[in-house]
């Protein structure tokens, strides 16, 4: 029985696929180990979104090759895709996979014997019409369930149309259909992931359903206590989707929307559908329905053409919403978009600089977002994360907090009192008062 090894770089989306690959590896046979457990085979899902793809590519096929100096590597995802030929270079890499070529791995590769020379499967983008349907399990307590791929809109910062190709879904009926499997393993939170989510229901070129539809029929599945979309366009956060969110039984009060820049002038030249006036409107929509609700933000700092004066707007204007935390990115240039030939290069020690105050501002927004909600009860799912006898979970609007370690614990939604925030900024309970029966 040949041992498979993996290891996942970059997003929820990369983790879901991941998990389906390993599946797809153990009904072949297959017998799925650690990373350092001496494995014939490494299979690494890598990420082009992350900064310093390559450095990371290589270090991993560097640590794989001292592990087990004769194990075929194998590399997929985005990074794959987008350069196959840089990646083949590397020393110790058997074969690499497109995105039209990764779910087919086991067939392609046949008996992943060494061969002399890097084998290279990847179709041009447009070869990527096909959604392969993907979720990850046993990983962790949460599920990530993928239900949209590719993405249709360009912005001139980014790489994942060249990575990933056009956008594509599953139909609501195979998502469903998913959920029902998911939920009979035992796990009691879906987060729903894509490239666009928004986007779903494109199959083929051609819109058939929505998102808000697929929303509204997950919310009737039996035996998911949560479901939480991971990160949605705010043009495609409709009212229609946020007034269902904040009367829903399973979907909770967390939205993740990117933002990108707080200003017009910048969010105009990365080619976003979407102004900021829009933005507030989502915002302020949310925390009226729901003003427990935990809003997270995407932002970029040091996009060509970021003075400071623009840079203050984006500080300003995220000071002044009403949101719980921020996901900080210093623009880096990729290789085939727009942004990299544009003129106004903001120097990388000023991005560092705007990154470092962006990250102090979201600290601040969490904290105070954290001591908005003590005294209250909310339930808690907590997880296999444990540190200094401490067990920690996240609430339903995402609050992560830390419990006395009770074994008992583990994969549970308890009814929690938020007491007080601990020196490492989670916020600590009253002692978990009673399980929280599955619906």
């Amino acid at each position: 029985m040949k041992k498979v090894a993996f290891y996942t770089l970059g997003c929820k989306l990369n983790f879901s696929e991941t998990s389906t690959i390993s599946r797809q590896f153990e009904e072949k046979g297959y017998l799925k180990v650690d990373f350092q457990e001496n494995p014939d085979i490494f299979i690494i899902n890598t990420c082009s979104v992350t900064e310093n793809a390559d450095k990371k590519c290589k270090k991993i096929v560097k640590e794989a090759k001292k592990i087990s100096p004769n194990s075929y590597v194998t590399i997929i995802g985005c990074y794959a895709q987008l350069k196959p030929k840089e990646i083949s270079e590397i020393e110790g890499v058997d074969a690499v996979l497109g995105a039209a070529e990764k779910f087919r791995l086991i067939e392609l590769l046949d008996d992943f014997a060494a061969v002399q020379e890097t084998k290279v499967l990847a179709s041009e983008i447009q070869e990527a019409t096909v959604f392969n349907n993907a979720y990850s399990i046993n990983d962790r307590t949460r599920t990530f369930l993928k239900v949209q791929d590719g993405c249709n809109y360009g912005c001139a910062f980014c790489t994942i149309p060249l990575a990933r190709g056009k956008s594509r879904s599953n139909t609501i009926e195979s998502v469903l259909q998913s959920a029902r499997e998911i939920a009979a393993t035992g796990v009691n939170e879906i987060v729903l992931t894509g490239v666009n989510i928004g986007d779903f229901g494109i199959v083929d070129g051609k819109r058939n359903e929505r998102f808000a539809d697929l929303v509204y029929a997950l919310d009737e599945v039996e035996g998911i206590n949560r479901l939480r979309i991971s990160s949605i366009e705010p043009n495609l956060l409709t009212n229609e989707i946020i007034s269902f969110v904040a009367q829903s039984k399973r979907f909770v009060p967390h939205f993740h929307v990117p933002l990108q820049s707080g200003s017009n002038t910048i969010l105009r030249k990365m080619g976003r559908r979407y102004l900021r006036e829009l933005y507030v409107d989502r915002v302020t929509k949310i925390k009226t329905l729901m003003p427990h609700a935990c809003i997270g933000v995407d932002v970029i700092v040091g996009f060509p053409g970021e003075t400071d004066e623009l840079f203050l707007e984006t500080y300003n204007f995220l000071n002044e919403l009403d949101i719980s935390y921020l996901h900080v990115f210093t623009y880096s240039e990729r290789a085939n978009t727009r942004a990299a030939e544009m003129d106004e290069v903001v120097p990388m020690k000023k991005r560092n600089e705007r990154s470092k105050m962006l990250r102090i501002l979201s600290e601040k927004k969490r904290r105070k977002f954290y001591t908005e909600n003590l005294g209250k009860t909310f339930t808690v799912l907590f997880e296999e994360d444990v540190e200094d006898g401490k067990i920690h979970g996240f609430t339903e609007n995402y609050i992560r907090v830390a419990a006395k370690y009770d074994p008992m614990l583990i994969n549970e939604l308890k009814l929690v009192t938020l007491d007080q925030i601990n020196e490492k900024g989670n916020v600590e309970v009253l002692e978990p008062e009673m399980v929280y029966e599955k619906h």
